[in-house]
């Protein structure tokens, strides 16, 4: 069974007595533990697409399945609890909140969960904080970490509560090509040795930052 299933996803949006279509007719089938690429020119619906899948916005047509489960008529909090508990998602700009430090930027996505007690918390940041290369920079301000390094930070922030998928929007975007591949590699040794799900956002034009085994 996939994890994720879209069937004939619809996206438009209205603008006054205009319709602009960002998605038309899509279907797709992602299976868990793939680390699948999807990429497009800027204003081709990558993003919005995303958004959708991440339980962000709603389709204006069509269906999407999660885990077996149609999301279309769940409400507000209903899709808040499948962001909370299944989905991890990594941005461009990285989203990471200036005043704490990296170890309390991934301590906070596991305090949203609430079922794990101090110590707990703390072996499993320390222990995801390694694994993405920065145990030695927990307890600096995200002013003090490199772009690079802010990307590893949200690696990081969005494996720790173990989200059955990440959803990556562009997160190289605003790396140059060798932290890019850097980054990269992360992301595909975090997928195989943790059969995360990963889905994958990058422009057209920046093919050339990818690895070239991808």
């Amino acid at each position: 069974m996939a994890l994720v299933k879209l069937i004939e996803l619809e996206k438009i949006y209205q603008q006054g007595k205009i319709a602009v279509p960002a998605l038309r007719g899509i279907d797709m089938e992602i299976e868990s533990g793939e680390f699948t690429t999807i990429f497009g020119p800027s204003g081709s619906g990558k993003t919005t697409l995303l958004n959708m899948i991440g339980c962000l916005d709603k389709s204006t047509s069509g269906e999407i399945i999660f885990a077996g489960n149609s999301i279309n008529q769940l409400n507000r909090n209903e899709l808040a609890d499948i962001r909370r508990y299944n989905l991890g998602f990594i941005f461009q700009s990285y989203n990471l909140i200036p005043v704490l430090t990296a170890f309390e930027n991934v301590e906070f996505a596991i305090r949203l969960i609430d079922k794990h007690t101090k110590k707990e918390r703390r072996e499993k940041v320390m222990h995801i904080l390694d694994e993405v290369g920065l145990a030695d920079m927990a307890y600096r301000k995200p002013n003090e970490l490199s772009g690079g390094q802010k990307q590893r930070v949200a690696i990081a922030r969005a494996l720790i509560k173990e989200p059955k998928l990440v959803l990556a929007d562009e997160p190289t975007a605003n790396l140059d090509s060798e932290t890019s591949e850097e980054v990269l590699e992360i992301m595909k040794k975090m997928n195989k040795e943790l059969n995360t799900t990963f889905i994958f956002l990058l422009m057209i034009l920046r093919l050339w930052n990818m690895p070239k085994d991808w």
